[in-house]
C-alpha cells in the first residue's frame, strides 16, 4: 500500500502548537506525525503527517486544523512507494568504527574484530545510528573519558537508538538511565539495550525534560551524555549542574563548530570546566567537568 506524506513549513513556536493540534485531531486514526528541524538559524521546520486511504479528506482536514490556529499553509503532497526505508537504509550503511566501539546493522555482524566494543543498532524510528558526526564523536570522547574517570551511574538525555546509553554501558558496567521525549524512540531504545545484552544495566524512560521524578530518583550522575542540539544544550546548563556530581564529567553534542564558544561559555557560567573538545565533520562534541 501506498502512503502519502502531507507536508508544510512553518516556525519553531508554530510548528510545535501545529503538532499538538494535529495530534489531537488525529489521535484516533494514529497517524504518524514528524516535526523536523529544516534550517535552525532561519527557524525553518517541517511537519509531515502520513496518510493512506482518502488522502483528499485527511488533506480537508490538516487544513481546517491550521484555520483553527489562524494560520495558513501551502499543504504538499508526496507519494511514497511502499518501501521498508528504514531496512533499505540500514543495508546501504556501512559499520562505524570510532574508537575501541564498532557499530553495525545485523548484516555486518561478522566485520567484527576481536577486541572491540560492538553495538549493533537497527534504528528503527528512532534518531542515531552511528553515522552522524555527533554520535561518532561521542563514543571517541567516551573512551577517552574512560582512561582517567570511573563513573557510577550515568544518563543518556536524549538517547535516540540509545547506542551512546550501551556504548556507556560496555565500557563502564554501569547503570545507565537512557530518556527521550519521544516515546518510538524509547521503544526502539529499550529494543537496542536488549539486542546488545545490556538491558538490566539500561533503563529507558519518556522523559520531556529535568522535571520528570525519574531524573530525581537518580540523580546524581557522575556522567551525562547529551546529544541534541547548541540551543537546547544552552538552555539546559542549569539543570545539568543541579543533576551531575561534583567533579562529574559532561559529554556535550549536536553542536556546530561556529557554535561550540556559546555553549562552552553557558556551562562555564554554571561552573563547569572545559577539558576537551572534538572536532568532527563540521560538528564539536565538547567534555566539561563540574
Amino acid at each position: 500500500m501506498t502512503q502519502t506524506r502531507l507536508h508544510f513549513t512553518a516556525g519553531k513556536i508554530e510548528s510545535t502548537k501545529i503538532f499538538a493540534a494535529l495530534d489531537a485531531a488525529f489521535e484516533d486514526e494514529g497517524l504518524p506525525i514528524a516535526v523536523l528541524e529544516v534550517d535552525e538559524d532561519a527557524d525553518i521546520h517541517e511537519v509531515s503527517l502520513y496518510a493512506d486511504g482518502d488522502v483528499d479528506a485527511v488533506e480537508a482536514r490538516v487544513k481546517d486544523v491550521l484555520a483553527g490556529l489562524a494560520l495558513s499553509r501551502p499543504v504538499e503532497r508526496e507519494t511514497l512507494p511502499d518501501i521498508d526505508w528504514v531496512a533499505r537504509s540500514l543495508e546501504g550503511l556501512k559499520p562505524v568504527r570510532a574508537g575501541r566501539f564498532f557499530v553495525h546493522g545485523a548484516h555486518d555482524r561478522r566485520k567484527r574484530h576481536s577486541g572491540e566494543l560492538a553495538i549493533e543498532i537497527e534504528a528503527g524510528l528512532a534518531f542515531g545510528t552511528g553515522h552522524h558526526g555527533t554520535t561518532a564523536g561521542c563514543l571517541e570522547m567516551l573512551e577517552k573519558v574512560t582512561r582517567r574517570e570511573r563513573p557510577r551511574n550515568a544518563l543518556d538525555l536524549g538517547t535516540g537508538s540509545a547506542v551512546l546509553a550501551i556504548a556507556v554501558a560496555k565500557l563502564f558496567h554501569i547503570p545507565v538511565l537512557a530518556t527521550d521525549i519521544d516515546p518510538v524512540a524509547v521503544s526502539v531504545a529499550a529494543a537496542n539495550a536488549r539486542l546488545n545484552h545490556v538491558k538490566a544495566l539500561v533503563e529507558t524512560v519518556t522523559a520531556p525534560g529535568f522535571h520528570h521524578p525519574i531524573f530525581a530518583r537518580h540523580a546524581p550522575f557522575d556522567l551525562i551524555i547529551a546529544n541534541i542540539l547548541a540551543r537546547p544544550l544552552m538552555r539546559l546548563a542549569p539543570e545539568m549542574a543541579r543533576h551531575i556530581s561534583l567533579g562529574g564529567s559532561l559529554v556535550l553534542s549536536g553542536i556546530l563548530d561556529r557554535q561550540r564558544d556559546a555553549v562552552i561559555s553557558a556551562y562555564v557560567g554554571q561552573s563547569f570546566r572545559h577539558v576537551r573538545t572534538l572536532h568532527r565533520e563540521g560538528w564539536v562534541t565538547i567534555h566539561l567537568k563540574r
